[in-house]
């Protein structure tokens, strides 16, 4: 077993970290204020490769794999948890294409992403159906060589500046899960629109939208895979296989939280010396580093296991427990961070309360901790996770 991260990891993780510090960190306030996407921050990105980390070399990308777009993310995040989304958004629209799409659409969408020409959007959640993605109600209908879609898609990160989405929809009429495609729709078609931005607790900087698909025209060879009833099954694949890197957002948060308010403790003073030489004070840092490190590595081997291409049903409740973790660690350590800094930590004048107000959102997100539950208490009923 090695913990050692490889020489192309360590790599990317230095290039990560140059981006952060002095292209997202004097940048993150403001996106933050003013809700606008940073064109600026994904060329970055873009410039330096970190948008194709997860496409395959043969569709454009490194294929360096989830590790090491966990990596990236957990070095973002640590300034502004949305530049983090922004990375995972190069994975998350693109997997249900990587996983099941045919060679013409992988290389479409592999290397518009891997270049960062174009940006894309994963539209699952619905008005009605957020949790039961199985129950979704829009509309795919066949027409000549076309389908037309017909639907509302809420809560869609990158919503407001992707090029294309893949879409879910139900093909056929039949209920459940077998009853659903997956489109590539772009979203220059005409009856595509953007309906809304929502006003949000956190995360501003990656707008998310709610958007409405009125006769949409799609032709037949952008039904992902060909498969008319395979869209959940993409779906559920995509989820899974993102979740570590949902969770290295909260990783990398975490750590930006926590040594912010170390470094506020070493300078602040009372009761004539710096709070940090308070017990009380220490024990706070350290239940964080404590649980920033098991969040790391659970993160860090959920990531290796889809890398493995072990993130079927079957190994799902390790990638659930990994995104439950690390995402409530977010939680609980940037409140602590905060609470370091007593009414300072509640002002705009420093990051912590951003930092708290982002982290919300990754419990809720790609499965809320409850989801997350319900996968891996249902891998310990069926003995898919057992501890001999």
């Amino acid at each position: 077993m090695d913990f050692q991260l490889s020489e192309e990891h360590r790599l990317i993780q230095q290039t990560a970290r140059r981006v952060a510090k002095e292209v997202i960190a004097p940048r993150a306030a403001e996106m933050d204020i003013t809700g606008e996407y940073p064109h600026d921050i994904f060329k970055a990105f873009k410039d330096t490769g970190l948008t194709g980390l997860t496409i395959p070399a043969q569709y454009g990308g490194s294929g360096a794999g989830m590790l090491a777009l966990a990596l990236a993310v957990e070095e973002a995040a640590k300034y502004c948890c949305a530049s983090g989304l922004m990375l995972l958004l190069s994975a998350l629209p693109s997997q249900p294409v990587m996983i099941g799409g045919d060679e013409r659409q992988k290389q479409w969408i592999g290397n518009g992403i891997a270049s960062g020409e174009i940006k894309g959007a994963f539209c699952l959640t619905e008005p009605n159906h957020g949790s039961d993605a199985g129950s979704l109600e829009t509309s795919a209908k066949k027409d000549g060589d076309d389908y037309i879609i017909n639907g509302e898609k809420m809560y869609i990160s990158g919503g407001t500046v992707a090029d294309y989405i893949v879409c879910f929809a139900r093909t056929n009429g039949t209920p459940g899960p077998r009853g659903i495609g997956a489109f590539i729709v772009e979203t220059k078609s005409p009856g595509f629109n953007v309906a809304g931005q929502d006003r949000k607790m956190g995360v501003r900087g990656v707008p998310t939208a709610d958007i409405v698909l009125e006769d949409v025209r799609v032709p037949r060879e952008n039904l992902v895979g060909g498969a008319e009833n395979q869209g959940f099954n993409h779906a559920m694949l995509t989820l899974n296989s993102c979740r570590p890197v949902v969770g290295a957002r909260g990783v990398g948060l975490a750590e930006g939280a926590m040594t912010y308010a170390l470094e506020f403790a070493r300078q602040r003073e009372a009761f004539g010396k710096p709070i940090a030489d308070l017990q009380a004070i220490q024990f706070m840092f350290a239940e964080m580093a404590i649980a920033i490190e098991a969040a790391r590595l659970l993160v860090y081997q959920g990531a290796w296991r889809v890398d493995q291409g072990l993130y079927s049903r079957e190994h799902a409740a390790y990638l659930s427990i990994a995104k439950a973790f690390a995402t409530e660690t977010a939680v609980k350590v940037s409140s602590d961070a905060l609470q370091v800094l007593g009414a300072q930590g509640y002002m705009m004048d420093h990051p912590l309360e951003r930092h708290y107000r982002d982290a919300r959102q990754l419990m809720i997100v790609e499965g809320t901790s409850q989801v997350q539950r319900v996968v891996i208490a249902r891998a310990l009923l069926e003995r898919e996770l057992v501890y001999p």
